[in-house]
C-alpha cells in the first residue's frame, strides 16, 4: 500500500499520515506528535526488516533468537556509533484507519521520497523523520578522509525497498541535479539533506595552502571544506545550516561575550 501523507504548516513543518486498516509506519524516537487512539505504538530497537515490518525469526528456537538479538544490537550499535536514535517508534492501525503526525527537530522543510527499490536515498544524520516499513534504514560510512574533512558527511542514513520516506532539514528546500551545471556542484557541507544513489559525494580543500585559501578558511564561513557532489540525479539542499543556527542562537544569547574558542572557555557568566 503506498502511504498517505500530507505535509502541511510553512516555517516548521509536519507530516500527517493517513494509514490503512493494519499499515505501518515507522519512526525514529522524538519525531512523533499525535495519532489517532485506534493506532498503536510500539518501541523497539530493532529497525524494519522490509517485510512490512514483522520481526524475521531467523530459523527456529534458541539459534534463531540468538542471530535475532544479535542483528539488533548490530543494528542498535551502528545508529549508536552513528548518533543516531537507539530505538524506532512503530505505528499500526486496527480495526479501521487511523492517522498519525509526525516532524522534524528544527524550523524547516519536510520532504516525501518515494523509492522504487531500484535506487537507494541517501541522507544527513537526523534528517530521518519515518517511513512505511517496506522502507528498510541503514546506515553508510562514506570512509575515513571523506568524513574526517567534511563533518555530516562521515555518516549517513541510508534508506532502501519499496514506499515512503519523509526527511526534514533546515530552512528552505532546493532540488538540482549536477547534470544539469556540467556534472558537478560543490557546496557547503552542512547544506547537504539527502541525494540518490549514482551521486558521487567527496569532500575537497577550500583553496590552496596560500593567502587567500586562508582566507577563505578563516573568514569565509566554510571551513577548510567543501563538498562536492557529482554525477546525474536528484540532489536536495537546505538553506540553512545547523552551525549557522547555533551560531545565531549563540550570538543573541551574548555570543560576543564568549570566549575565542567559544563553548568550554566561555567567559559568559550567564
Amino acid at each position: 500500500m503506498t502511504l498517505q501523507q500530507e505535509i502541511v504548516g510553512n516555517a516548521m513543518q509536519m507530516a500527517v499520515v493517513s494509514l490503512q486498516p493494519g499499515q505501518t509506519v515507522y519512526c525514529e524516537a522524538g519525531k512523533f506528535l499525535f495519532k489517532t487512539p485506534n493506532v498503536t505504538m510500539e518501541t523497539r530497537l530493532s529497525g524494519p526488516s522490509g517485510n512490512g515490518g514483522q520481526q524475521q525469526g531467523g530459523g527456529g528456537g534458541m539459534g534463531g533468537l540468538l542471530r535475532q538479538a544479535m542483528g539488533t544490537a548490530m543494528q542498535a550499535g551502528q545508529r549508536a556509533l552513528a548518533g543516531e536514535s537507539l530505538a524506532f517508534q512503530y505505528f499500526t492501525a486496527e480495526g479501521g484507519a487511523g492517522t498519525v503526525g509526525f516532524a522534524g527537530v528544527l524550523p524547516g522543510e519536510m520532504r516525501a521520497l518515494e523509492l522504487d527499490g531500484t535506487r537507494a536515498w541517501f541522507a544527513e544524520k537526523d534528517a530521518f523523520v519515518a517511513a512505511e516499513s517496506t522502507v528498510e534504514f541503514g546506515i553508510a560510512f562514506q570512509g575515513g578522509r571523506t568524513g574526517m574533512s567534511g563533518g555530516e558527511g562521515f555518516i549517513l542514513e541510508k534508506f532502501t525497498g519499496h514506499g515512503t520516506v519523509i526527511i526534514a532539514g533546515a530552512g528552505n528546500f532546493i532540488d538540482l541535479d549536477p547534470a544539469d551545471f556540467g556534472g558537478r556542484i560543490e557546496v557547503d557541507t552542512g547544506c547537504v539533506v539527502a541525494f540518490e544513489e549514482g551521486i558521487q559525494y567527496g569532500v575537497q580543500r577550500v583553496g590552496g595552502l596560500n593567502r587567500q585559501g586562508i582566507m577563505n578558511a578563516v573568514f569565509g564561513g566554510e571551513g577548510l571544506s567543501l563538498a562536492t557532489l557529482e554525477g546525474s540525479g536528484r540532489v536536495i539542499l537546505q538553506s540553512l545550516t545547523i552551525e549557522s543556527l547555533a551560531n545565531a542562537l549563540k550570538k543573541a544569547q551574548g555570543g560576543d561575550k564568549q570566549g575565542p574558542t567559544g563553548g568550554l572557555f566561555s567567559t559568559h557568566a550567564g
